[in-house]
């Protein structure tokens, strides 16, 4: 794309913010009376917007003006930056604060809408069974309740743990995928959520 000159900006800022807050782009007229310039000047610079690539609009029909996006801004657009919290034990639970540890960034396509999540850095080998190593980020879904047989962040005497849920008839089970660890048993389990996916360095 060929650079828009300074006030050709200017004119496809305005027209991006009134389509944020309006759904629809602005007429003519309104962008002319907002920069206070003649009706055909601002007609020249939309002209000059959809000859460089930066606007479309469908034939002369009115309101029918739309952004046009890089490849680079939709695929930024595209992305998400889940923060990381921490650290999560997958062995013996251990301590964890909820510490900001900077943030890892996924694809939408890779996460559920309207979901939030968390990340957190894996330390212990007790989930090897479900191929989750040490070192490895788990990216969390925040919810409460988790279904028999998931693998849940869960809070166990103010530690906090990553292991595969099972709630019994009187008590919690959190259950490692190495026969190295024994299960935890407790009747006072917070759970913080459920594993999305394991995001692993080479």
């Amino acid at each position: 794309m060929k650079q828009p000159t300074e006030r050709q900006t200017e004119v496809l800022s305005f027209i991006s913010e009134y389509i944020n807050v309006h759904s629809y782009p602005p007429a003519i007229r309104e962008i002319a009376d907002h920069f206070g310039m003649s009706v055909k000047g601002a007609y020249d610079h939309i002209t000059a917007l959809k000859r460089k690539g930066y606007l479309k609009q469908d034939g002369k029909r009115p309101r029918t003006m739309e952004l046009v996006k890089s490849k680079e801004q939709e695929g930024m657009a595209a992305l998400t930056e889940i923060p990381i919290l921490g650290t999560v034990a997958a062995g013996v639970p251990i301590l964890s604060e909820e510490n900001w540890d900077g943030t890892i960034t996924l694809h939408r396509s890779m996460l559920k809408k309207n979901k939030k999540y968390f990340a957190l850095n894996v330390r212990g080998d007790s989930m090897i069974g479900a191929g989750i190593m040490d070192g490895d980020i788990a990216v969390i879904e925040k919810q409460s309740i988790v279904r028999n047989g998931e693998i849940a962040v869960a809070v166990v005497d103010e530690a906090v743990t990553l292991k595969r849920f099972y709630k019994e008839s009187s008590r919690v089970r959190l259950q490692s995928e190495n026969p190295a660890y024994k299960p935890i048993y407790s009747r006072d389990v917070r759970v913080l959520g459920r594993l999305a996916r394991i995001v692993r360095s080479y």
